[in-house]
């Protein structure tokens, strides 16, 4: 079985006036856009900011073997914002998501990734190596047009254009039911790893 991850990817909710946006980290601090119908010459507008403690971090594993529907793998990790608290994944949480979709799938897995410090990281390293059933092969340094959960995660961003949620309990269900609808959705997740322009090939 063959997984594509990808990792850490930053949600926040948007808060009363004042409060802060729904944001992916390290893009904008702006909620995602979307069309929409409004009055002829008034743009309709959202009032929001780009500060915030809570938010959430989301992996992504789509898995692909052939003859067998796509899979889609997810972790939700939540962020505080209090002093000490971690603002990204860790290795155990990947490691987690990597032990979980093994158990799902039951068979060996060769997972495709990039080269997130993380990923690369001497304690990843250590988990892998302690799993004979899991196999690592790096991208090159920079290749988001190679990983086929780049797609998956603008299908999401649009799938929330527009949309403001107040709290992080909201935002979290919200996108629970999106992850959650595309696990059972397999032409989508095919289509990811199609615009990547890889194919799979069975093993001799």
């Amino acid at each position: 079985m063959r997984c594509a991850p990808g990792w850490g990817r930053g949600w926040s909710p948007i808060r009363p006036p004042g409060g802060p946006s729904r944001r992916r980290s390290g893009v904008t601090g702006q909620p995602p856009k979307g069309r929409t119908w409004g009055r002829r010459g008034i743009t309709p507008t959202v009032r929001v900011s780009g500060r915030s403690r809570g938010r959430l971090s989301v992996a992504g594993l789509l898995c692909f073997r052939p003859g067998l529907p796509a899979r889609l793998c997810y972790r939700l990790r939540r962020h505080t914002g209090r002093k000490g608290d971690r603002r990204s994944m860790s290795e155990m949480d990947y490691i987690r998501l990597l032990d979980g979709a093994h158990q799902l799938l039951k068979a060996p897995l060769i997972v495709v990734w990039d080269r997130l410090n993380t990923h690369v990281s001497k304690t990843m390293k250590a988990l892998v190596t302690e799993r004979a059933w899991l196999t690592v092969v790096l991208l090159p340094g920079y290749a988001p047009d190679l990983n086929p959960v780049e797609g998956l995660w603008a299908h999401i961003k649009r799938s929330l254009a527009n949309l403001a949620t107040r709290t992080l309990s909201e935002l979290e269900t919200l996108l629970r039911k999106r992850l959650k609808s595309l696990q059972y959705r397999h032409r989508i997740l095919n289509r990811f790893l199609a615009g990547t322009g890889l194919t799979l090939d069975r093993p001799n």
